[in-house]
């Protein structure tokens, strides 16, 4: 048994600002290659929100904001290595699965070098930026907690990001406050 990035939805944002979303449960790579020689200046709003923070959803090609550390098998990983073989042939035209196939192995042996101080659950965020010709990757980890107030079993431990609380005021002058300071 090994563990591997799979993609997790914790809200629907995802759909919004990527312009294919993954879908979760979706084993996931970083997905740097995308950029490779593409210029900052090049990128489309959506392109440079999916390099900034986006994991590469193996299935769909599809991106995602966050990953969970999962196990998986070695039939899952084989499986894995091939669907990203298969997908760097179809969409980045690779000559074949045969020459697509040690990119795709050393891209899954990253995810798995990447994962495997981490207990499973773990969250990992992904921040990409361009420093100079080179993108630098950092990874954010978020540990999953007891459950809290305002953690739910749709989250699986992950509390909310925001919390938002309902006040109630019978009256606010917006012109009034306007000149205070």
């Amino acid at each position: 048994m090994t563990r591997l990035p799979r993609t997790i939805r914790l809200d629907g944002s995802d759909k919004v600002v990527f312009s294919h979303a993954a879908e979760p449960g979706e084993w996931a790579v970083p997905g740097t290659f995308l950029f490779w020689g593409r210029a900052a200046d090049s990128l489309s709003r959506k392109e440079a929100i999916a390099f900034r923070s986006g994991f590469l959803g193996v299935d769909s090609f599809g991106h995602s904001t966050l990953v969970t550390v999962q196990q998986a098998g070695a039939d899952e990983r084989a499986a894995m290595v091939t669907a990203l073989a298969r997908q760097l042939v179809t969409q980045l035209g690779a000559p074949s699965l045969a020459a697509a196939l040690p990119a795709a192995e050393e891209e899954v042996a990253l995810c798995e070098s990447l994962c495997q101080q981490h207990p499973l659950n773990t969250l990992v965020a992904l921040h990409r930026r361009f420093d100079g010709d080179a993108i630098v990757e950092q990874f954010r980890t978020l540990k999953p907690r007891d459950a809290t107030a305002f953690s739910g079993s749709h989250l699986q431990g992950h509390d909310r990001a925001f919390h938002f609380v309902e006040e109630v005021d019978d009256h606010v002058d917006l012109f009034a406050l306007r000149g205070k300071d």
